[in-house]
C-alpha cells in the first residue's frame, strides 16, 4: 500500500479474515485491510489458463483441473480458501483473470467504466470484497480527494444537453438511471492508495441504511503482457 495521510483515516487494517467480515465501517472509515504476504505461486495459475477473450471467470472446479508444481499448488489452496470462506459467509465471490475490462467510449466526455474512479451501489445492505493476487492492482482515493463528476460544471452542462429536456427531477433520474452520479474526478495533487498484491480488502458502498460514505475506487490500468487474478464479490 501507498501511505498517505488520509489512509490514517479512510483504512483500518484488521488481522484475519472474521475481523474483516465482522467489523463495521464507522467514523470516516470506508476500507478495511487484511494486510497479507501470501506463498505460492500465483502466476502459474494465470499462464496455465488460456484466455480468449478479455477476462474469464475461473471457477472452483476448474482450478482443482489444473496441473501445477509444488508453488503454485500452494496458490491454488489460498485461492480455494478465501473462496470458500467467502461464500460461507453469504458472499458470491468470482474469481477473474483479466487481460483488460471493456472501455467506454459512449460518452467521450463522461467514461463510465471501471478505470474512472466511482462507487458501487446496492439496494440492500452490502459490501464489496476484493484482492489482486497476481498483476496490477485496484486503487482508491480518499472521498476528500475525489468529486463527483457530476457536479463538475461543464461536464453537467454536456450531461444536461446529452439529456435534452427540462424536468430537473427527470435529470437526476437519469443520471441514477445510466450511473453518471457514481463516478468521482480525483482533485489536482490527489494522491490514490494502491491496494496491493494478496491484501483483502472490504470496501464500503453506497446503499441505504449505510454510515459512512462509500469507498472511491478504481481497477488499474493493466500491465503491458500481464494479466491479473483477482477475486472480487
Amino acid at each position: 500500500m501507498i501511505n498517505s495521510p488520509h489512509s490514517e483515516h479512510q483504512i483500518k487494517s484488521v488481522t484475519n479474515f472474521k475481523e474483516l467480515l465482522s467489523i463495521p465501517f464507522q467514523g470516516n472509515v470506508n476500507a478495511l485491510c487484511w494486510t497479507r504476504e501470501l506463498k505460492g505461486d500465483f502466476s502459474e495459475i494465470v499462464k496455465k489458463v488460456a484466455l480468449s477473450g478479455n477476462m474469464i471467470e475461473l471457477l472452483p472446479e476448474e482450478l482443482l483441473d489444473l496441473q501445477l508444481s509444488k508453488q503454485g499448488q500452494i496458490a491454488r489452496e489460498i485461492l480455494l480458501n478465501d473462496y470458500k470462506t467467502l461464500q460461507n459467509n453469504g458472499k458470491s465471490p468470482t474469481l477473474n483473470i483479466i487481460k483488460n475490462y471493456e472501455r467506454d467510449d459512449a460518452f467521450p466526455f463522461f467514461p463510465t467504466d471501471v478505470y474512472s474512479f466511482h462507487v458501487d451501489r446496492s439496494p440492500i445492505p452490502a459490501d464489496t470484497f476484493l484482492c489482486t493476487y497476481h498483476g496490477a492492482s485496484s486503487a482508491i482515493l480518499s472521498n476528500s480527494q475525489g468529486t463527483q463528476k457530476i457536479l463538475i460544471p461543464e461536464i453537467r452542462a454536456e450531461l444536461k444537453k446529452l439529456y435534452g429536456e427540462e424536468s430537473e427531477a427527470g435529470f437526476e433520474s437519469f443520471l441514477s438511471e445510466f450511473f453518471f452520479d457514481l463516478h468521482y474526478q480525483a482533485k489536482p495533487n490527489a494522491q490514490p492508495i494502491n491496494l496491493g498484491v494478496g491484501h483483502l480488502w472490504k470496501l464500503a458502498i453506497d446503499h441505504p441504511e449505510s454510515k459512512v460514505l462509500p469507498c472511491l475506487h478504481r481497477a488499474p490500468e493493466e500491465k503491458n503482457g500481464e494479466h491479473r487474478l483477482m477475486m472480487i464479490c
